[in-house]
């Protein structure tokens, strides 16, 4: 198996695309103002045990997608790449299929989720698959909120979290 990575632009920065020969593997939106740091690649590279070649112009097709998405066109990343989900075990996985399918601008509680997924009284561990994902925003675990309907956290950056509920919130409005 090779793995391949290149950068994707969003609003937040440029995002780690890495893709192996089955599909997308990750997605990550950088907490680094400099994404191509080697701590970055270092860590996917633990987990899939091999160290991702870089190949520039592998993430055009998903940078273009992310560009209509934060256009406000209602984008649903699956139908158009693949998810190479080797990064989400169990639970987690589950949790996170499940989560790919709230549609553009719809929300779900974690509690919600969790029954969806065929474990009731595991909204802890839905949080804990949406804080892991391998797919920020491809998987749009950023639709989960608290049953409050209260946003929630985004990794460290719970203002990302309130942009894009927004953006999809206004284009919902928009083409709805």
């Amino acid at each position: 198996m090779t793995f391949r990575y290149d950068f994707a632009p969003t609003p937040f920065g440029d995002a780690l695309a890495v893709f192996s020969d089955e599909g997308i593997v990750r997605f990550d939106l950088s907490e680094s103002e400099d994404p191509s740091v080697p701590w970055l690649l270092e860590g996917v590279a633990r987990r899939l045990h091999s160290v991702p070649e870089p190949d520039p112009g592998a993430a055009d097709e998903l940078a273009h997608l992310l560009d209509d998405y934060f256009e406000g066109v209602p984008v649903r990343f699956d139908e158009h790449v693949t998810l190479d989900w080797r990064l989400a075990e169990g639970f987690a996985r589950t949790a996170l299929q499940t989560i790919a399918t709230i549609g553009w601008g719809e929300t779900l509680s974690y509690g919600e989720v969790a029954v969806l997924a065929g474990h009731p009284g595991a909204a802890r561990a839905v949080g804990t698959a949406c804080r892991l994902t391998p797919f920020s925003i491809i998987v749009p675990v950023h639709r989960v909120v608290r049953s409050d309907g209260t946003p929630g956290h985004y990794g460290a950056h719970p203002e990302r979290k309130r942009f894009l509920l927004d953006l999809e919130s206004q284009g919902r409005r928009r083409t709805g």
